[in-house]
């Protein structure tokens, strides 16, 4: 069974295998998500098939303008021509292997990042529903729960004040 196949036989027709390194295999969905630096809130949250790369994703959830601080994962190609298009600086961590690796800048980026690993330490690592849609709900619903939550921490003013 495999990628090509598998819509075949499971009871989820959007769901794929997906991998993190040589050892680390799932069956399911991933989620992209955008998070503001200033307030740490999500912006914007896209679901794929989990055999999407992580840098094909990068146009779902890609701001409009700024720098984009990311992993490894969005250093290549796709992801850089789609912060181009949004107009966006890419502040992406460099592989190893890779010319003009700066290893104090990855350091710094890395602090920087650092803080905003929150939203996907408290993140629900399972699909509740099939589909991709429902999923993409699932996901949308997450962020709107993590963002009051962020409200709260951040002590934000109230919407309405009114008596």
């Amino acid at each position: 069974m495999n990628n090509k196949n598998v819509g075949n036989y499971s009871a989820d027709k959007d769901a794929r295998f997906g991998c993190k390194g040589k050892s680390k295999f799932w069956y399911g969905y991933k989620a992209h998500v955008g998070v503001d630096m200033g307030s740490g809130m999500i912006k914007k949250i896209a679901v794929t098939p989990a055999n999407v790369p992580d840098q094909d994703g990068m146009k779902r959830v890609c701001p409009d303008g700024g720098m984009v601080i990311a992993d490894k994962a969005y250093c290549l190609k796709p992801a850089q021509s789609a912060m181009a298009q949004k107009n966006c600086h890419s502040g992406a961590l460099l592989k190893n292997n890779m010319k003009g690796k700066n290893k104090d800048k990855d350091r710094w980026l890395a602090q920087v990042r650092a803080p905003f690993e929150s939203v996907f330490s408290k993140w629900e690592k399972r699909a509740r529903y099939r589909g991709t849609a429902k999923v993409q709900l699932q996901a949308f619903l997450e962020a709107i729960v993590f963002n009051v939550k962020r409200l709260v921490a951040i002590n934000a003013p109230p919407l309405y004040a009114g008596a």
